[in-house]
This record gives structure tokens, sequence and C-alpha cells, in this order.
């Protein structure tokens, strides 16, 4: 479960903090994704289209009604098979709660979990984990301001399964039992969370939100709730909340799945026609937001500070309803505008002194009801002016010019691959995506017209939208120099440079009266390779018919695995994978190794820049990525059936025509410097970083937490040279293709791409670095940042030896602790809120096995959650599991294989592992009798080899002290 902050990317200011679609624009990493339209599939033909009629209804959707107004949507989908996915949602969140009930939206989303009509306290969650769903991977909830959601995937080789994931959801719906006894200990778990998200973010929002929310209910409402009152609060303030909202005229329920749709609305009035509405009912309030009549500027800062943030966000305008067909078709052009807006602000990062590392604009929902024009940056060396004369100068050049053609045509290209995949998978969505869909339809009124009537409207619509049509549009999505809120989020430090309101303001202005500029367009090119390598052949061809392989013989010696599956129907998967890496060089390379993938795809390849790459490439679907590690280096790639020759060139070229750009390289070193320069300012950075120096010792082969000088340790020649020695050579490679493969049409570019690469002599064995952990026990506290939380780390290693069977029992033993966390720590002692256990065993340069103890809590509870987390493992050594235990983690690991199975990515890892070790790969064949083979008794003896109370490093996070600071 999760307090869910249903805020958006302006509240925060590090970038692992904000949601994907902003922190893709400053992630800096080595792959290249490229997306291109070919022919759109042949539909059968429509009867013509009217704008005005309304969006239809999914015809596969069952949506309907019971009396007393619970609205239900059922849909029979076989993706993943035997699992149906349930959903409880319900239209009350934190902003209903009366002014003694702050936080307990929230909080009675966590009692259902502590009994209800048909399961008491705690037997919830232990026979759904009895069944092989797993708490907070697969059993979960979040609360919003305005919704609290509640998931529920359910196997079904049972029906006794379903009805009883049917009576789960009755019982939330208006069966929890709320106990003084249960809330009063649920009270230590909801503040412990509070605590997870304590910090500069959390300190820093809380200012900005009165502004953002103009004073509105949504200011004082966060979900997480106010803590004297969550210390503090009457019983029957909670048992009211879930009284008066709690009600099937705010509630929906979602059945998605391997499920007959009678079978499914039959259960669901068997189930639910029985739920009141209380009499009376409180009318549920529509929220408003005034609207800001003047331009006003913040400035907000915080020490802990990860990155410098800028905003400009316009006034809030409410959302207006999609409720036809000519709607749907405005969604389209809106969907292609703001994707060339981000476009123009990605190519500005392209300069040796960018004026932000990254930016992002576009209208998005701020809550609910409301939308809001925004522009954000993350600010770069250049400055707060730069950032600020680039986010109005691009907004106020596609106002008044609009964009060019080719702009243009590479976002249809775009947008249209990105509808043809949708419509080429549309038999293989997992149920939780149309889950997701009918939640923001109940709560949204988004428009649910289903796969095939999507994929028609817009091939009846694409072709008819034209550049001036979208350039009108521009005119109106994009404001003018209008009122408008500017804030500045960043850090404090000594050394930055902090703005004041006046200046903001005055900076903004500055920059609406620039004089504009029309945009510019290079001109690309309309292919990557114009002409193809010189093919080499395919010598050898063998079958492998238990797994279904074609496993091919190269003549530069190169080998393919080819595994054809129909578990997608348009995507096509690539790995290789080869021991060597960073190894083979000496330590005075060590940060040009590190970085050589990164530095190398930031300056493109052949004859194009990184951004050349994505014009040439716009629409196609088809990615490349290369990584390294200390001892392997490792390809990548995916692509759709139409694109693989794509994927293959892309390939050939990063592996033969490694581009250098001195600008471009010069670009990247300034980012990288900006981004160190405020990232080891969060404790939690500090922390990490602590723990690797305990356990290695400052070995000068483990990375750690980058520096900004550590940037001036990296030479470009250097870095190409590691670069094009690591993967400039095809030797002793083997590439493994899965998915929607035509091995006709496969071969031939095979034999043109990768039987023609070089393969010239390098060293591809592995050295030994000799990092190993320190030995003994190791205690370190680490006294930072000024919140009252505490992590703990654990972490025990020492040598072992590696078998499938060894691996399993290992792992078995990870899992049984962690529902112990759960249960004991969290739920019995409330003495945390989260926690985990994870480890591995490493095969080589030595065969090495690591276990990793993680517990977030008070720093008053860390002698407490210590003795508890011991005394969990010393009763493991001592007792061994219960069967209980034991069956829950078999039961999880056996819907987990089962998906497995049907999966392209997990096949992939399975051969690339069998490959790289030279292991058997037919071993996946065995892993359920694996599974089933677990004993108790053999997890008790792991434990006792494996939990060694004389060799453990032991890192405790505090706040600082007060004399500290």
């Amino acid at each position: 479960m999760k307090s869910w902050r249903k805020v958006h990317w302006y509240f925060f200011c590090t970038i692992d903090h904000m949601p994907s679609y902003f922190t893709a624009l400053f992630h800096r990493s080595s792959r290249l994704t490229v997306c291109l339209i070919f022919g759109i599939a042949t539909l059968p033909a429509l009867a013509a289209i009217n704008l005005n009629d309304p969006i239809p209804v999914n015809p596969a959707l069952t949506l309907g009604k019971l009396d007393n107004g619970l609205t239900y949507y059922i849909q029979k989908n076989d993706t993943p098979r035997k699992k149906v996915e349930l959903r409880l949602v319900v239209k009350a969140g934190s902003v209903l709660e009366d002014d003694d009930q702050q936080g307990l939206a929230h909080f009675t989303e966590h009692m259902a979990f502590n009994g209800s009509t048909h399961f008491k306290k705690n037997q919830l969650i232990s026979y759904l984990q009895s069944i092989g769903v797993k708490f907070g991977a697969d059993l979960n909830a979040f609360t919003s301001f305005d919704e609290t959601v509640y998931v529920l995937p359910i196997p079904t080789d049972k029906k006794a399964y379903l009805k009883t994931g049917f009576q789960v959801l009755a019982d939330w719906a208006q069966g929890v039992k709320m106990k003084d006894a249960d809330i009063d200990k649920e009270r230590d778990i909801i503040l412990e969370e509070a605590r997870l998200g304590k910090g500069a973010d959390d300190r820093m929002s809380k200012q900005l939100l009165p502004e953002v929310f103009n004073g509105s209910r949504y200011a004082d409402r966060l979900p997480i709730g106010k803590e004297d009152i969550i210390k503090t609060f009457k019983y029957d303030a909670l048992r009211r909340f879930y009284r008066d909202w709690y009600r099937p005229d705010l509630m929906a329920v979602i059945v998605v799945g391997d499920i007959d749709p009678a079978d499914g609305e039959q259960m669901v009035r068997e189930y639910f026609s029985g739920l009141k509405n209380p009499l009376p009912s409180r009318p549920r309030p529509t929220v408003t937001i005034a609207k800001n009549l003047e331009s006003k500027a913040l400035v907000i800062t915080d020490k802990e500070a990860t990155n410098n943030l800028l905003m400009i966000r316009y006034p809030l305008q409410p959302i207006a309803p999609r409720l036809t067909i000519g709607d749907y078709r405005q969604d389209i052009i809106k969907s292609v505008y703001k994707s060339m807006m981000n476009k123009r602000l990605s190519a500005l990062t392209e300069q040796a002194q960018p004026p932000f590392l990254g930016a992002s604009a576009g209208t998005e929902q701020v809550v609910e009801g409301y939308e809001s024009f925004m522009s954000a940056a993350v600010l770069s060396q250049s400055g707060i002016p730069a950032a600020i004369n680039a986010l109005v100068q691009e907004k106020n050049s596609i106002r008044r010019f609009g964009f060019t053609i080719a702009e243009f045509e590479r976002a249809k290209k775009i947008e249209a691959r990105e509808y043809e995949t949708m419509y080429n998978e549309r038999n293989n969505s997992p149920s939780s995506n149309f889950a997701g869909e009918y939640i923001r339809n109940f709560l949204h009124a988004e428009p649910i017209p289903g796969l095939k009537n999507e994929y028609a409207y817009f091939k009846e619509f694409h072709d008819g939208i034209t550049l001036e049509e979208l350039d009108q549009y521009a005119k109106k999505a994009t404001p003018d120099d209008t009122s408008k809120l500017i804030f500045y989020m960043g850090s404090n430090k000594a050394g930055e440079v902090v703005p004041d309101t006046a200046e903001l303001l005055k900076f903004a202005s500055q920059a609406e009266n620039r004089p504009i500029q029309a945009y510019k367009e290079k001109e690309s090119r309309s292919a990557l390779m114009n002409t193809p390598p010189t093919a080499g052949q395919i010598v050898s061809e063998k079958e492998n018919k238990l797994l279904g392989l074609t496993e091919l013989g190269l003549s530069n010696g190169v080998k393919v695995i080819l595994k054809k599956t129909d578990f997608k129907s348009d995507q096509i998967l690539m790995s290789a994978r080869r021991f060597g890496g960073m190894s083979v060089y000496g330590d005075q390379d060590f940060y040009n190794a590190w970085y050589a993938n990164p530095i190398v795809w930031e300056m493109g390849m052949s004859n194009f820049s990184a951004k050349d790459v994505q014009e040439t490439m716009a629409g196609k679907y088809a990615t490349v990525r290369t990584s390294i590690d200390n001892y392997a280096e490792s390809f990548g790639g995916t692509s759709s059936n139409e694109d693989i020759e794509s994927m293959l060139q892309l390939l050939y070229l990063r592996m033969t025509s490694p581009r250098k750009d001195k600008v471009l390289y010069q670009s990247f070193i300034n980012t990288q410097k900006e981004l160190a320069r405020n990232s080891s300012a969060r404790p939690e950075a500090i922390f990490s970083d602590q723990i690797v120096t305990a356990l290695y010792q400052n070995h000068p082969r483990v990375m750690r937490q980058a520096k900004v000088e550590d940037f001036d340790k990296l030479d470009l020649e250097r870095s190409m040279e590691i670069f094009q020695d690591r993967y400039g050579s095809a030797k002793d490679l083997t590439f493994i293709f899965i998915g929607s493969i035509d091995l006709d049409k496969i071969k031939p570019l095979i034999a043109t791409y990768l039987a023609s690469l070089p393969t010239t002599d390098i060293k591809t064995g592995y050295q030994d670095l000799k990092i190993l952990p320190v030995r003994g026990v190791v205690k370190k506290d680490v006294k930072v940042g000024s919140e009252p939380k505490s992590i703990i780390s654990i972490s025990f290693t020492g040598p072992t030896v590696y078998s499938r069977e060894e691996n399993t029992r290992f792992h078995a033993m990870l899992d049984v602790l962690e529902l112990k966390i759960i249960d004991v720590i969290r739920e019995k002692q409330g003495l945390i809120y989260s926690g985990g256990i994870n480890g591995s065993i490493q095969r080589i340069p030595q065969m090495q096995y690591g276990i990793d103890i993680n517990l977030p809590c008070s720093p008053d509870n860390v002698n407490k959650v210590i003795a508890a987390m011991f005394a969990e493992i010393q009763k493991l050594q001592t007792a061994g599991p219960s069967a209980e235990d034991v069956n829950k983690v078999k039961q999880a690991w056996l819907q987990d294989h089962q998906a497995d199975l049907r999966s392209n990515e997990s096949w992939l890892d399975h051969l690339q592992t069998a490959t790289l070790y030279q292991t058997d790969p037919e071993s996946i064949l065995s892993t359920e009798k694996r599974i089933k083979a677990v004993t108790a008794s053999q997890i008790k003896d792991a434990a006792n080899r494996y939990f060694n109370m004389q060799n453990y490093v032991q890192v405790v996070l505090y706040p600082e002290d007060k004399k500290d600071k």
C-alpha cells in the first residue's frame, strides 16, 4: 500500500523523484530509441465518421450500474492467462476529509487490510499469499486527493479463489471492522510511512502547494495527512469518513482477465447488490480553484535539494469534457503538438553550454477538473535567465510562427507508430492496462472506445490533419504573456546563485519582450545507411526442438540463437553479452571505461548526431543499447517486425562507426558536473556511499557517488578507444533474438549485418579485480540530514558454491524472511512501514553471495528493529520456516514462473545467462520441479550457511546532531 500524492511533476525537485514522462528528458543513458510509420494495417471499412457523434464504449466491455448506483466494468482478456485483475475504485480521497480527519482517507485504506466481516486481522494477507498473491507487489492500494483505489490480482486456477477475491472487494467496500485496538496499532505504521516521505522534496512542496492550488482545499489536504491528527484522532472520526464516503454510488468494481463476462457480472450482482447508501447521503462537494489574476514568483530553497528547478505555470483552466469523436480527433492534434514542442526543447541541450539540462512543456492535468500549461527546466551552469529565455522564446516562436513541415511530418510518423504498436498488440495487452483505463474512465471520464475503434479513428484522421490546422491549435494552446506563477526550487548551499522573486519576474518579463525568431530546420537525411555492408554467410544451422530454438553459425565466427514466440504480435528482442568488461583495463582507465558508453552515445554514430539519428529514424520502432560492468559488456535491442533491419543497422553502425563531436562531449561533461554538484546533498545518497565504503574499503574499482572532479579525469580520445575496443569487435559474441520473428526474413538480414561485423582479436576473458567485501563484524553510524528518520542497512557476504538448486534454496530463504519483515516487524510490532531483503549469488570472478537488508524506521526504534530482524534470522536458523510460509513462497514462484514462460523478456534473460555461463538452457523446463523440491529443512540449513553472525556489515543512518548543524 502507499499513499499516492497525486501532485504533478512540479512538486519535485530531484530527477529521481519526477514522474517518468518528465524524467525521460534528463536521464542520460547509452541507448537510442527511435520510431517510424510503415504501412497502416488494413481494417474493415468504416461507415462515415461524424465528428459530432459520441465516443462509443469498447464493444468488448460489459459496462453497467447496479440499482444502488455502483458502476461495474467487466472484460475478458487472456493476458496473462489464469488471472483476473480486480479493482475497487472509490471517488473518495483526502479532499473530502473534515478538519478532524486530515489523513484519514489514507488511514481508511490501511484499515481495509486489518480485519473485515469475513477476514480477521492478518488473515486476508496470509490467505492471499498462500495462493500466490504477493503483498505490495500484487495486492496493493493507493489514496489520492480525489480517490482511493484497491488493487487485487487473483489467480483463477480454482473458482473458489475468484469468489474469495470478490468477497474481499465487497468487504473493503462496506465490511471493514475498524476495531479500536487495530486503529491504535495502525497509527504507528502510518507515521512510519509519513516518515519515509520526509526530506527536502516534502519540505519544499509544503511551501509550494498553497500557491499552486491558490489557497483552495487541495493545499491543506495532502493524502498523508497531519501527524498530530493521526496520533490523536477519535475513533469515530475514522468511522465517520468510512460511513460517509464508502458507498456504492461513489464506487466502481473493475473485473478484467481470464473470466467469462456473464460469470463476472453475476458475481458483481451477488456480492455488491446488497451495499447501501447512507441516508441521508452527504453531497460530494466539487472543489474549485480560483484563477490567478496577476503574475507571482516564489523562491523555495533547501540545503538538501539535489537539483535546481525552474517552472512557469500559466493560469489553471477547467478541463473540457471529451465526449465526441471530434474531441478524440482534437486529442490527436494535442499529442502531436506536445511532441513537437518537447523535441524543440530537447534539441537545445545539444550545446556545449546548454540553457538547461533538460526541459518539458505542455498542458497537464493538475488535479481533478483542472489543467494548466506549464514549462519546466532543470537548470544548467548557464543560469536562470538563460533557462527562462529558452522556455519563453520557444513558446513564443511556436505561438507566432508555428512548426515546420519537417517537424510536423516526423511527429505524425511517431504518433502513427504508437497507434500501430497499440493495434498490433491488441490481443496481448495485459489485463492491468485495461483495468487502469477503466479506472480513469470512472474517475476522470477518459474515453474508452477500445483499441480497434481508437486505431480506426486515427487511420481516418491521420492524413487529414494539416500543418495549418496544427498551427492554429498551437496559437490557442500556447499561452501569451498572461499572468503566471514562476517558481524556483533548489539548493541554498554556499556558492549557489539564488534569485529573489523580483528577479524571477524581471527575467520572465525581459524574455517575453525579446525579439522572436522562427525555428530553423536543419536538413535531415532519409536513411541511416544508403548501402548495406557486404554480406557474410550463414555457414551452419541446427534446431533445438525441445526449446524451439534455431542456432546459426556465421562466416565470421559469430553465433546466433533465434526463438520464435507468439507472446507478443509485434516485438523482437535482441541480446548479446561477453566476458571482459572493464576488468581488462588498469585502474588508471576506470573512469574512461565507466563513462565510455554514455560519452559515445551522446555524440551519435557515423555522420549523425544523436538528434540526427532520431530525426532520420522518426517513427520506426527500433532501439539499440550497450552497457558495461566490471566483468562483461552487453548489447541489447528491441524492434517491431517491420523494423528489424533498422535495429540491425543501428547495431552495425554503433559497432563500426562511433562519432566524435567535441561540442557534444563538452555538453556531456558540463551536464554531468552540474548533476553531480548537488546530487550528494540527499542524506540517502551520502548514506548509500558510506555503505559501499564500509563494505569495500575504498577499493579503486568500486563506483561511488559521482563527484564533480570525477569528470576532470575523463579524456575523450581514451574513452573512444575503450569503446571501440570493447564494442568494435564481435569476437566470441552470440546474438539472441526472441519474439515475433519471421525466420525467412531475418536470416538474410543476419547474414548482411551480423556476419559482416569485424571480429578482430580482443581480450574476451575477465580479470579478477579482487573486489571482496570486508571480513568480520563492522558497525558504522552515519549522521546526516535534518529529518528524524533512520535507515538500517545490514549486509551479509561470503564465499559459496553456485548451483541452480542452491540458488533456489538461497532465494527461498530470502523470501521467507521477507514475509517475516512484513508480518512481524511491520504488522505485529508496527516498527516500520516498508523494508526488505534481497540478495544474489555471484558466479564470477569468485563465487560469492551477498545479502542486503534495508529497514527505514524512527531513530528511536533503531535498536528495536535491529533486534527484531536478528530474532527472525535466528528463529529461521533454529526452528526453520513454517510449512505455511514455505507454501506461500512456492505459490508465488509458481505463479511467476507461469507468467515467465510466456514472456519474451524472461526467455531472453534465461537464454542469455545460459549462453554466457555455458550452462544447459533446457534447465528452464525443470524450474517448477526445483521450486516444488524446496523443503523447510533446506531453508533452515541455508539460513545457517548464509547468515554468519561473525561476518556482517551494519550501517545506520541517523539525523545529524543539532550541534553538528
